[in-house]
C-alpha cells in the first residue's frame, strides 16, 4: 500500500509561543534605524584616511544593517507611523541607491503569494544558481518596473518611487563630477550598486531553492553563532516566513521556542559558523 502523505503538526500560535516576541523597545528601534547610518559615517572616515581596502567590508555591514532596518518597517514591526515608515523606507533606500518603497510592493507580495505567480521578488527561486547569478543586475530595475506597474492607481506611491529613482541617478552623475575631488562618493555608488546584484542569489535563491508547498517546505533556516549574528539575523529566514510579525532581533528567540514543534514536524535546521 503507498505511503500517506505526512501531515504537518498545527502551527502554534503566536500568542501561544510569547507575546513578548513581537515587542521592539526604543533602544531597539533607535539602533536599528542608526547602523546605517554610523556605516557611512565609517566610511566616510575610511574615504579620508584612504583606507580603501575597507570600504568594501564597510560597504557589505551598510548593506546589512539596511536590509535588515528595511525588512522589519515594510513588516510594521519597528512601531513606526505611516509617515515615519515613508520617509524611512526613502531614507534607507537612499543609503544603497535602491527604492524602498519597490521593496515594500514586491515583498508584501512575495509573503502573499508565494510560491505562486506574479512575485518577481521570488523568481530567482525557480531559477538554477547560475542563472539566479546572473540575473543579479536585472533584479532591482524589474522589482522597481513592477512596483511603478502596480502604483497606476496610487499617485503618492508613484511620486516616492520616481523621487527614489531620481536619488539614485543624482548621486551617480554627483559622484562622477566630484571626482576629481574626491572618488570616494562614486566608488561608494559603485559598490552599492554591484552589491546589489546579489540579492537575487543571497536573498532569494538560496532561502528559498528546492521549496515545497507547504509552509515548513517554502524556505530554509541556518543556525550558528557567527552567520546569523554577522547577517543580524536574517538567517532565520523560514521563521520569518511563519511570523513576519516578529522584528528581527527577536528571530533567534522565536527559534529556540519553535525547536520542539521542528523537531516534530522533521524540519532540520543548516548548521553554519
Amino acid at each position: 500500500m503507498p505511503t500517506p502523505p505526512r501531515t504537518e503538526p498545527a502551527l502554534p500560535s503566536l500568542a501561544a509561543l510569547g507575546d513578548d516576541l513581537s515587542i521592539t523597545t526604543p533602544m531597539q528601534r533607535r539602533l536599528a534605524l542608526l547602523r546605517p547610518f554610523l556605516g557611512l559615517l565609517a566610511y566616510s572616515l575610511a574615504a579620508y584616511a584612504g583606507w580603501w581596502w575597507l570600504t568594501p567590508i564597510l560597504v557589505f555591514l551598510i548593506f546589512v544593517a539596511v536590509v535588515t532596518v528595511t525588512h522589519d518597517v515594510v513588516h510594521g514591526t519597528l512601531g513606526l507611523t505611516r509617515r515615519q515608515t515613508d520617509w524611512t523606507l526613502f531614507l534607507m533606500g537612499a543609503v544603497l541607491l535602491e527604492s524602498g518603497h519597490a521593496y515594500q510592493l514586491t515583498h508584501t507580495q512575495h509573503h502573499r503569494v508565494f510560491p505562486g505567480k506574479d512575485d518577481p521578488e521570488g523568481d530567482p527561486a525557480r531559477m538554477g544558481l547560475w542563472r539566479a547569478v546572473l540575473h543579479g543586475p536585472l533584479f532591482l530595475p524589474r522589482l522597481w518596473w513592477w512596483a511603478f506597474q502596480k502604483s497606476r492607481q496610487d499617485a503618492k506611491q508613484r511620486r516616492w518611487l520616481l523621487a527614489e529613482a531620481a536619488w539614485a541617478v543624482s548621486i551617480l552623475v554627483l559622484g562622477v563630477s566630484l571626482w576629481t575631488w574626491t572618488p570616494a562618493v562614486l566608488i561608494y555608488a559603485l559598490l552599492a550598486i554591484v552589491g546589489s546584484w546579489s540579492y537575487s542569489l543571497l536573498t532569494v535563491h538560496l532561502p528559498h531553492h528546492d521549496y515545497g508547498e507547504t509552509p515548513l517546505t517554502q524556505t530554509h533556516t541556518l543556525r550558528g553563532a557567527i552567520i546569523p549574528a554577522l547577517f543580524l539575523e536574517l538567517t532565520y529566514h523560514l521563521e520569518h516566513h511563519l511570523y513576519p510579525q516578529v522584528p528581527s532581533h527577536n528571530l533567534p528567540k522565536l527559534s529556540r521556542r519553535l525547536h520542539p514543534y521542528f523537531q516534530q514536524a522533521g524540519v532540520k535546521p543548516r548548521k553554519v559558523f
